[in-house]
C-alpha cells in the first residue's frame, strides 16, 4: 500500500485502511462485525490514518463484544441508560478491557454515537446489530438484569452484615475522639477554675487516668448497633434522588445535588437521634460519677426516656445532619471529579479517593459544629445545679450570653479529625471482610459517609492497596486460612 510522510507521522489513506482491514482480518471476526461498520470503515477514520489510529481501531474491533459488555456495566444502576466517554473509560479499565485508551474510546463513539450527542447506550448498539449476535455480552446482560430472588436476598443480607461489621470497626476506631468531643461540648462552666478540661488533649488524658481505657469507649454499643441502618438509609436516599434529579450522562444540577444530600441527611435522623441521645448520656457518665451521680445502664436510660424521649433534640439533630450531608455529598463528588484526570478518564487513585473524603469532611464537619453543640446540650441529662435548656433558641441564646460565641465551636477539631480515619478504616475493613466471606461479589457497598462507586472501590483495592493486601495474603494466608512459604 502507498504510505506518505505527514510531518513526523507515516499515514495511509482511509480507503487503503478499509482494504487492509477487510482483506487481512480474520474472516470470523469480520463476519461478526455489524454490516454498517464493515461498509463504512473509511468514514469512521481520519482521511489520513496514522499507525496509532490503525492499532486503536484494531483493538476496538478485536474486542467488539467486550465493548458492549462495558456499555451494559457502565449503565448499571443508572436512571438514564446513556453512557459518557469518561464513564466508558472507567468501566473499561475496571473490567481490564484490553489497553483501553482515549483514542480507542473516540473510535467507539465514532461507531455508536450516530446522533453526535456525546452519549451512547445499548439502543445505539442494537441499531447497528439488528442481525448480529455477539458472544459473551448476552450472559453479562442477563446476569445484570435477571438475578434470581434468592441471589438478591443473599446479596442484600451479605451487604447489610458486612456493612454493619465494617461500619462498626470504623466507628470503634475513632470512638475515643467522639467521646472527647462530647465531653468538651457539654462543658458549661465559664470560670477557668471550674473547668474539668482545659482542652481536648487534657480531656483525653484525664479520662484515661480516672476511668481507664474502657472509659474512652463508654456508649460504644448503641453506636455499633445503629451505624449500619444509618449509613444504609442515607446512601440509599442520596443515590435515589441523584438518579431522579440527574440528566442523561450522569450530570446533575448543583443545587439539586445539594438537595439530594440534604434529604439523605434528614432521612437518617430516624435512626441517629435515639442512638445519639443514649450514647451521649453514657459518654458523660464518667464525669458525672465525680459529682455523686450513679451510673445507669443502656436499658435504664431507654426505659426512662420512653419512645418520645428518644427523639428529644431531633430538631437539633436535623439541624446538624441535613447541612452536613448537603455539604459532604456534593463536595466529595466534586473533589473526586477534580482529582480525576479528565484527559484520560482515569478515576482518582486510592490515595486521592481517601483525600476526597478527608477534604469533604473539613467543611461538612466543622460548619455544623454549632448545631452539634446545641444538640449535645439538649440531649445530655443535666446534673444538679447545671444549666438546663428549653429548646433550640433558648439553648443558643443561653450559650451565647453565658459562654460567648466561641462555645459554639467546641469539639470542631475533633469532628474534623474523626471523619477521615473513619472513612479509610471502614473501606479497608469492608474489603478484608468481602475477600474473606464473599470474594466473588461484584457490587461492593461500603457503609461510608459518602457513596463509593464500584469503579472507585476497584481503584483502591484492585490497585496499589489491593496489591499490598494480596502480597500480605500470599505471605501469611489471611484470607484462605493457610500460610504460604
Amino acid at each position: 500500500r502507498t504510505a506518505t510522510n505527514d510531518g513526523n507521522k507515516v499515514t495511509i489513506s482511509s480507503s487503503d485502511f478499509e482494504k487492509i482491514f477487510l482483506s487481512s482480518f480474520s474472516q470470523r471476526v469480520v463476519s461478526e462485525l455489524p454490516p454498517q461498520v464493515k461498509t463504512n470503515l473509511s468514514r469512521l477514520v481520519s482521511p489520513r490514518v496514522t499507525f496509532s489510529e490503525f492499532i486503536a481501531f484494531y483493538n476496538v474491533l478485536m474486542n467488539f463484544d467486550r465493548v458492549r459488555q462495558g456499555i451494559i456495566l457502565a449503565s448499571e444502576h443508572k436512571h438514564h441508560p446513556q453512557v459518557t466517554r469518561q464513564e466508558l473509560l472507567r468501566v473499561a479499565r475496571r473490567m481490564h478491557l484490553f489497553e483501553f485508551t482515549p483514542l480507542e474510546a473516540d473510535i467507539v463513539y465514532r461507531i455508536f454515537d450516530t446522533d453526535n450527542d456525546g452519549l451512547i447506550s445499548l439502543k445505539d448498539w442494537q441499531r447497528l446489530n439488528t442481525t448480529t449476535t455477539i458472544r459473551g455480552a448476552t450472559d453479562a446482560e442477563s446476569h445484570v438484569q435477571h438475578k434470581s430472588f434468592v441471589e438478591h436476598v443473599i446479596e442484600s443480607v451479605f451487604h447489610f452484615g458486612v456493612g454493619a461489621v465494617a461500619g462498626a470497626v470504623g466507628a470503634a476506631t475513632v470512638y475515643p475522639i467522639d467521646l472527647v468531643k462530647t465531653r468538651m461540648q457539654n462543658q458549661r462552666f465559664t470560670k477557668e477554675s471550674e473547668k474539668l478540661y482545659s482542652n481536648s488533649l487534657d480531656c483525653f488524658i484525664k479520662v484515661i487516668r480516672s476511668e481507664g481505657i474502657r472509659g474512652l469507649y463508654r456508649g460504644l454499643l448503641p453506636q455499633l448497633v445503629g451505624v449500619a441502618p444509618e449509613k444504609a438509609i442515607k446512601l440509599t436516599v442520596n443515590d435515589l434522588l441523584r438518579s431522579l434529579f440527574g440528566q442523561p450522562g450522569g450530570h446533575i444540577f448543583f443545587p439539586l445535588e445539594i438537595l439530594a444530600g440534604g434529604c439523605a441527611g434528614a432521612s437518617q435522623v430516624i435512626f441517629t437521634n435515639p442512638i445519639e441521645i443514649v450514647k451521649i448520656r453514657l459518654q458523660v457518665q464518667g464525669e458525672s460519677a465525680k459529682f455523686g451521680v450513679a451510673p445507669k445502664s443502656t436499658m435504664t436510660i431507654v426505659r426512662e426516656l420512653g419512645f418520645r424521649g428518644l427523639y428529644k433534640g431531633a430538631a437539633a439533630c436535623l439541624l446538624r445532619d441535613v447541612p452536613f450531608s448537603a455539604i459532604y455529598f456534593p463536595v466529595y463528588a466534586k473533589t473526586k471529579e477534580w482529582l480525576s484526570d479528565p484527559t484520560t478518564g482515569h478515576p482518582p487513585s486510592g490515595l486521592n479517593l481517601l483525600l476526597a473524603g478527608a477534604i469533604a469532611g473539613v467543611p461538612a464537619a466543622s460548619l455544623v459544629t454549632p448545631a452539634d453543640v446545641i444538640k449535645t446540650r439538649l440531649q445530655v441529662e443535666a446534673r444538679s445545679g447545671q444549666q438546663t435548656y428549653k429548646n433550640i433558641p433558648h439553648c443558643a441564646a443561653t450559650i451565647f450570653n453565658t459562654e460567648g460565641f466561641r462555645a459554639f465551636w467546641k469539639g470542631a477539631g475533633m469532628r474534623v479529625f474523626r471523619s477521615s480515619p473513619q472513612f479509610g478504616v471502614t473501606l479497608l475493613s469492608y474489603e478484608m471482610l468481602q475477600r474473606y466471606f464473599m470474594p466473588s461479589l461484584q457490587t461492593p457497598n461500603p457503609p461510608t459517609n459518602a457513596p463509593v462507586h464500584k469503579s472507585d472501590y476497584d481503584v483502591v483495592f484492585r490497585g496499589g492497596i489491593g496489591r499490598s493486601l494480596r502480597r500480605t495474603d500470599q505471605r501469611w494466608g489471611l484470607f484462605d486460612g493457610t500460610k504460604r512459604e
